[in-house]
């Protein structure tokens, strides 16, 4: 039986595909990783799609992997974005674990987020609003004026970032899925995850809910709100941060786009 309260379903409907998800890449193995990671995106998304079909047929749903974009979504009280599975390219290689599952509830009336859940399957986590995770620490190295840390993409980080990094003497770290770098900003793993160039919005809707049920600062790179379910879901730029620092980032990011 699934949990009634939207945030733990969410928990429990990420944490349910993350498991699939490890069991098939056990089962096909990295000899083809396109054929895994194509299989991947697929199970993942029919296994979200059954579930919220019996547990949530009432709602809408946006997913990466739908065929057609659902026209009822934008009219609907209730519409859960889903990313199925986030960073396909590091579910098809061996040993990594920076990838994930994303599950978040959108309302059109309080016209915020109200669930999410992210789970990270190769870790062993999930992290969601129900309950939601204590603020983290800061770091004592970044306590006593040290570096913080900034995640980025892999394979597609800002131009601009190298640059805001010397300037605030921060360090990047490279990491895969938008996901798994927002859950290392909620842990306190990384200080923030900044993005610009290009994403959607079922990239970042999950660990956005949980950042902020978390009390973390979630934003625009230039300050604005963040807005999900729109006619276009496209979402090009991102900033999370431990709250504590973003003054500090608005500001350096404002100097360096």
């Amino acid at each position: 039986m699934a949990p009634a309260s939207d945030g733990a379903f969410a928990a429990w409907l990420a944490a349910k595909v993350g498991e699939t998800l490890v069991d098939l890449r056990q089962t096909k193995g990295f000899g083809d990783p396109d054929k895994l990671r194509r299989a991947g995106d697929q199970v993942a998304h029919e296994m979200l799609m059954e579930e919220l079909g019996r547990w949530r047929s009432a709602d809408a749903v946006l997913s990466e992997e739908g065929v057609r974009d659902d026209p009822a979504r934008l009219s609907s009280e209730r519409v859960w974005i889903v990313d199925p599975l986030d960073g396909t390219r590091e579910f098809g290689e061996e040993g990594r674990a920076d990838w994930a599952v994303h599950v978040a509830l959108w309302s059109t009336v309080s016209h915020r987020l109200t669930a999410g859940a992210i789970a990270l399957p190769a870790q062993h986590r999930v992290l969601s609003t129900d309950p939601a995770p204590s603020y983290p620490p800061m770091h004592p190295d970044v306590a006593s004026g040290g570096a913080i840390r900034i995640v980025t993409s892999r394979t597609r980080p800002p131009a601009f970032l190298p640059g805001l990094a010397k300037a605030e003497g921060a360090v990047l770290v490279p990491m895969g899925s938008a996901g798994a770098k927002i859950a290392a900003v909620i842990t306190g793993e990384a200080d923030a995850y900044i993005h610009a160039g290009g994403q959607y919005e079922w990239d970042s809707a999950a660990p956005v809910a949980v950042a902020l049920a978390t009390g973390l600062h979630a934003s625009r790179v230039d300050g604005r709100p963040l807005e999900y379910n729109r006619a276009d879901p496209k979402l090009p730029d991102l900033l999370v941060c431990r709250s504590d620092l973003s003054k500090r980032l608005l500001s350096a990011l404002s100097q360096h786009l």
